[in-house]
């Protein structure tokens, strides 16, 4: 649900501003699984190489974001990779970009959130082994660090660096542990338009966009399991309070709590504590929800925003996992107001939930 709702929003903002320019760019990469942790060291054999295929537009300052930005440019790309590993099989994803630029605009930096698929998914009969990828639709991310040069030989380019890449379903079925991938990558770009007319406004003043205190209540939601496999799919309710401060055109400054009613945990109390006599005992009637205390901060873009936040638990009576806790989200304002968003509630490398999200702030 998290990936098509950032797919939508993404779309009309890539439907706009026909005038601009586009440029494609392919790429072939080759490189190593991180192993992340010890369940995927059997996974983590062979050397994944693949393609990338991007349809990028050029941003020429019409919208005030674009020139604080640098002009960066936004778009879409279709990945293959494989893992070279029998029991991971090959992945497909489709995903939505910005490129940011630096260095005179030779040095890129992308940043892509998309969906995919994979050939060869986790089965208790035929595939026991990967216990990756619990489900066949996953989530991707990936990120570019590249050396880019365009118009070398008339429309054509080169561009060269490494992307790091990873798959998982954010525990929506287990089991979960997920892939990273880091690679080489090298292609080529091709210019459509020989000029992008930039425009260079005035800016307003950045001190204009300071703000009070402003209080935010995010209402959070999604589908999750336990790490155990067919133990079931659980509905889970986060609610967020916190407060945050603007200072300048690009940041605030957030403080708050978060209170979680995880269903699924309620199962895993239930399960442990019949499930494994040898260690310490687990009361069935161990209360499953966790109160959290967070530090955060958000990056304006447009109407697009990202929030990092990092936590810990005050209050998680089950001791499950560690008492750390981050979450990184995409927020889209409706208006100044209300807003919604997608983010992935994580321990360490280890996802717990993707969390769809409906807040206002006042």
């Amino acid at each position: 649900m998290k990936q098509f709702l950032l797919l939508f929003i993404f779309g009309i903002s890539f439907s706009q501003n026909q005038l601009d320019a586009y440029y494609i760019d392919v790429q072939g990469f080759r490189g190593n699984i991180f192993k992340h942790t010890q369940e995927v060291s059997h996974l983590a054999t062979g050397h994944p190489d693949g393609f990338l295929v991007s349809i990028n537009k050029k941003s020429s300052g019409k919208k005030e974001w674009q020139q604080v930005y640098g002009y960066p440019d936004y778009g879409i790309s279709f990945q293959a990779i494989a893992f070279k590993n029998n029991y991971l099989g090959k992945n497909y994803a489709i995903g939505l970009h910005y490129n940011f630029y630096f260095l005179k605009r030779h040095l890129l930096f992308r940043i892509s959130q998309g969906i995919g698929v994979t050939t060869n998914p986790y089965d208790k009969d035929t595939n026991n082994k990967n216990n990756a990828f619990g489900s066949k639709f996953l989530d991707n991310n990936y990120i570019l660090l590249q050396y880019q040069k365009q118009n070398i030989l008339g429309p054509l380019g080169v561009q060269t660096g490494f992307m790091l890449t990873h798959f998982s379903n954010a525990r929506f079925k287990a089991p979960n542990s997920g892939i990273n991938s880091y690679s080489f990558t090298f292609g080529l770009n091709y210019n459509f338009d020989k000029d992008n007319q930039i425009i260079n406004d005035s800016l307003p003043n950045s001190k204009s966009y300071a703000e009070k205190i402003k209080y935010n209540l995010a209402f959070r939601t999604g589908i999750s399991e336990a790490p155990v496999v067919g133990i079931g799919q659980r509905q889970f309710y986060h609610i967020g309070l916190y407060a945050d401060k603007r200072f300048n055109r690009k940041s605030a400054i957030q403080l708050g709590t978060d209170v979680f009613f995880s269903r699924y945990l309620k199962d895993y109390i239930q399960f442990s504590s019949v499930a494994f006599p040898d260690k310490k005992p687990v009361d069935p009637n161990t209360d499953y929800k966790r109160v959290g205390v967070f530090v955060g901060h958000e990056l304006f873009i447009n109407k697009l925003s990202i929030e990092t936040q990092f936590g810990y638990y005050v209050y998680k009576p089950f001791k499950y996992d560690i008492d750390i806790y981050q979450r990184l989200a995409l927020k889209y304002y409706i208006n100044k107001n209300i807003f919604t968003g997608i983010g992935l509630k994580t321990h360490k490398a280890k996802a717990e939930a993707a969390e769809l999200t409906l807040g206002i702030r006042l």
